[in-house]
């Protein structure tokens, strides 16, 4: 079972619509797999477009998935964890997971989904407190680090492929994500706030350039070495394009020529975090998804799915051009392809 987080400090809905489009076509290239998402962001963005979208009542399941007992979601486990934090009780997985195409007829039959779910940024705070309480022969924080490991190790036999989408902070949840994770997919816009949340993400993953050596011993990357812990290698790197009929646009150029720049650099400097050694098999450029993306995240229905013309969306006619729907299908493809 390969597992692979998205994630970048920066967030929104256009890493959540990048990351809905991608396992969506993943799994449709790959039907004789079994894949499962974890939703491991309290916005659960990704979630409600799985469910259906706003226009097909992808919030209604969601909650209704929110009210059953035990609650199906991320949430619902995290609950049950907070009375056993550092032993694994015995308690059936299948409780959290459910399947989107049971609710929304334009996912893919081979996909699983473990909700995401608000209730988590209230429990990350009792997850750091319960991560540094000092008990005799615990590791308090390596055994809450691995709380998605344990339900994990509990469905391996049932999945190929694990696609989990996290917060853009950097909490609790979050490295609880990347914990369980082989692989980091990272999103980035074309603007220097991303290229520095590509600088961030060496920095709070693996502890690289921190800003003064105090910190090291306290980072997610010396804890996880110290509990003998492999971490996760980034796998793949997303420059979104700005312009849909054009190369990569000129206003933007230097950013993402900056971006390819600072990648290059981190390899050459620290090879072992990286799954790749050629840049240009760990990075790519998908152009942005303009009108067809907005009635793709309204409508919770993948680009292999849609249909060009006249589409409604909010009780609107909104007009979605073949042409444009080609390229961003031809882009997700492109990106799917990179991920092994």
């Amino acid at each position: 079972m390969k597992k692979f987080s998205f994630w970048n400090n920066k967030g929104g809905t256009g890493k959540t619509s990048l990351a809905f489009q991608t396992i969506c076509s993943f799994a449709n290239t790959h039907q004789d797999k079994k894949i499962l998402v974890v939703d491991l962001c309290p916005q659960a963005n990704l979630s409600e477009l799985l469910l259906g979208g706003q226009e097909n009542q992808g919030n209604k399941n969601l909650l209704a998935a929110h009210g059953l007992i035990p609650r199906k979601s991320i949430g619902g486990y995290f609950d049950l964890r907070m009375s056993s934090p550092y032993n694994v009780l015995a308690f059936n997985a299948q409780h959290y997971i459910l399947h989107p195409y049971q609710h929304n007829g334009n996912i893919p039959e081979n996909i699983s989904l473990i909700p995401g779910d608000p209730l988590i940024e209230l429990q990350a705070i009792a997850m750091n407190t319960l991560a540094n309480v000092q008990l005799p022969g615990v590791n308090s924080w390596l055994a809450v680090i691995d709380w998605l490991n344990d339900l994990l190790a509990l469905v391996e036999d049932q999945f190929d492929y694990v696609f989990i989408d996290t917060n853009p902070s950097f909490a609790m949840h979050t490295q609880i994500a990347l914990a369980s994770s082989d692989e980091v997919i990272v999103p980035l816009m074309a603007d220097d706030s991303s290229r520095r949340a590509l600088q961030n993400a060496l920095s709070l993953i693996y502890g690289i350039r921190l800003p003064s050596p105090i910190y090291k011993k306290y980072t997610f990357s010396s804890q996880m070495i110290a509990a003998k812990r492999m971490l996760p290698k980034i796998g793949l790197v997303i420059r979104n394009r700005i312009t849909q009929y054009m190369g990569d646009a000129s206003a933007y150029q230097a950013v993402l020529n900056g971006i390819e720049s600072d990648l290059q650099n981190a390899i050459a400097q620290y090879l072992n975090n990286f799954t790749f050694t050629n840049i240009n098999d760990g990075i790519i450029s998908v152009r942005d998804f303009q009108t067809a993306g907005v009635v793709a995240f309204a409508r919770g229905c993948p680009f292999f799915m849609m249909k060009p013309g006249s589409l409604s969306l909010n009780g609107k006619r909104v007009q979605v051009k073949e042409e444009q729907l080609i390229k961003v299908s031809d882009a997700i493809n492109a990106l799917v392809k990179k991920i092994k």
